[in-house]
């Protein structure tokens, strides 16, 4: 009988679908010793928010990786390269952005559907509506108290 690993690997030879393995940049760019200090091409093999790529994207094989990650991570400790850099994104929605309060948590203990109206999303919305208003409000109103004590204690 053969192992977990041979039977993996005998269906993946198997499958119709041939996937062409990718190629290492570092044997494209014919790269002998991955140095610390080559910062462009240490950033080749890092996602846009500065984590070490994975073998299987990058196309190295296993002592390629060890050495492009232990690069890596020298050129961090020696504040070459960042440890993680902030990606500013847009929100298109879903379950994350809609939250508060909403989702995983809600009715439990409840019947399927029991007790609860219909959604209504705007209602969730103007209550912090109305808090951001009363708060530009509040400082507003905070400013121009100490304009006025400011002015007062100048005359």
């Amino acid at each position: 009988m053969a192992s977990k690993k041979n039977r993996a690997r005998a269906a993946r030879e198997a499958n119709p679908r041939k996937f062409k393995k990718k190629t290492s940049l570092l044997v494209i760019e014919k790269v002998e010793y991955v140095d610390y200090k080559d910062v462009d091409l240490l950033q080749r093999f890092m996602s846009d928010r500065a984590k070490i790529r994975n073998r299987r994207v990058a196309g190295n094989d296993l002592q390629q990786q060890r050495e492009v990650a232990n690069a890596i991570k020298i050129a961090r400790e020696m504040a070459l390269l960042p440890y993680a850099k902030r990606v500013a994104s847009t929100r298109t929605g879903g379950r994350r952005g809609e939250g508060r309060g909403e989702g995983r948590g809600e009715g439990r203990g409840e019947g399927r559907g029991e007790g609860r109206g219909p959604r209504d999303e705007t209602a969730n919305e103007q209550p912090n509506d109305v808090t951001e208003e009363t708060s530009d409000l509040e400082a507003t109103e905070a400013v121009e108290q100490v304009e006025a004590t400011d002015e007062s204690v100048e005359a």
